[in-house]
């Protein structure tokens, strides 16, 4: 026969004092390790969903990023010749594109130098605008080749000073007008400034070397076929790989973040799960003469045991559900992180997903279980007389 549910949580009512603080020791445990899985979410959102599956990113071998990769002007046009390239208006849809940094500061401290940070810059071709699908104009308008125009990204938009519409941001050889913000879905890109391709290679005296050439293939077959091609060529000394797996690689800069956040969770919650067992060691000497009673009323040493696992485990649900409210208000917000591999910041927003969630009341939950369950053998090991005299 179990105990009724009820016993369980008339007595977590009583000791509300001691629950409480339990509670919420599992609660900022819990708030840790969400806070983490959100930062990652949000940074796998911002980079894995950067490109098509069909688009290629051609760089020079070895390199492994746009900002170290020099792809001469001739191999451009050699690339441009390949089959399999898709077309548009009779035009083959690719972009030589160069890409540098330029250092802002936060929105918020405009005259603190100690702010400032690295910016990618990108210089692209007319057509690179269409080799992004989810590419729009949210304020302004789009810069005008020939000039020193740029378009902001909105994420450096919402972060970066000099970004506004009218503002100018030194670049190369001269002051750069900022003339409208773009968004692009969730990518990489809104962490990005755009420019002309053409004038800023002029203005960093690069003599028509850029970093790269990304280019949509007719289909994801094509893609991996002109990957092949441009490996093999030995005339060209470049590499190619898909858009995505090229962002995707770059989530190595979360690694250390999460590593660390992980395993400040996992001491916490061995710290948790002590509380809980201190907890429930509390109300196994506080109720000897009610577990005593109980096994006089019939129950037995396995429903005692149950009952005091369940109710330390409502007490970590508790501590977890209220970590999950205390790290809701991080949906959606807007942050960066430096990126090893471009020397640059991407932006990203903080993602609480219901995997995320049910994830981290999983983690109470084990919390729960293993603070409960030593406690909970003591009760139910004790002989009928011993716990009527309160030994």
């Amino acid at each position: 026969m179990a105990i009724p549910l009820a016993y369980n949580l008339r007595n977590l009512r009583v000791r509300l004092t001691t629950t409480l603080m339990t509670a919420l020791g599992i609660a900022l445990t819990v708030a840790v390790l969400l806070g983490v899985m959100a930062l990652v979410n949000g940074l796998r959102g911002a980079l894995e969903v950067t490109g098509r599956p069909d688009q290629v990113i051609v760089m020079r071998q070895g390199s492994t990023a746009e900002l170290v990769s020099a792809v001469q002007a001739e191999k451009f046009r050699d690339i441009a010749l390949l089959d399999g390239i898709a077309q548009r208006d009779g035009q083959p849809m690719l972009s030589h594109e160069i890409v540098s940094v330029v250092s802002l500061r936060l929105r918020d401290e405009p005259d603190n130098p100690e702010t400032e940070g690295n910016v990618n810059i990108r210089g692209v071709s007319p057509m690179g605008r269409y080799l992004r699908d989810d590419l729009k104009l949210t304020e302004g308008r789009w810069f005008e080749p020939g000039k020193r125009e740029v378009v902001v990204g909105q994420g450096v938009h919402a972060i970066r000073a000099n970004s506004d519409i009218g503002d100018k941001i030194t670049f190369g050889r001269d002051e750069w007008e900022v003339v409208g913000v773009f968004e692009d879905g969730r990518s990489a890109y809104n962490s990005e400034i755009w420019c002309d391709g053409n004038l800023a290679t002029l203005d960093l005296g690069r003599n028509g070397t850029r970093s790269s050439v990304l280019l949509r293939a007719t289909d994801e077959a094509a893609a991996q076929a002109i990957i092949r091609r441009v490996q093999q060529d030995q005339r060209l000394l470049l590499e190619g790989q898909l858009e995505r797996e090229y962002y995707a690689k770059q989530m190595s800069s979360a690694g250390p973040v999460q590593a660390l956040g992980v395993f400040v969770a996992m001491i916490m919650a061995v710290g948790s799960c002590f509380a809980a067992m201190n907890t429930m060691y509390t109300a196994v000497a506080r109720r000897s003469r009610e577990v005593g009673t109980l096994r006089l009323l019939g129950f037995s040493r396995a429903s005692i045991l149950l009952s005091f696992v369940l109710e330390s485990l409502f007490l970590s649900l508790t501590g977890g559900l209220l970590g999950c409210l205390l790290v809701l208000p991080l949906n959606g917000l807007q942050s960066r992180i430096g990126n090893q591999l471009t020397f640059s910041e991407t932006t990203f927003s903080f993602q609480i997903t219901p995997e995320s969630v049910a994830m981290g009341l999983g983690f109470a939950a084990v919390m729960g279980v293993v603070g409960g369950l030593l406690p909970a053998r003591l009760a139910a090991g004790r002989s009928i007389l011993a716990s009527l005299r309160g030994g």
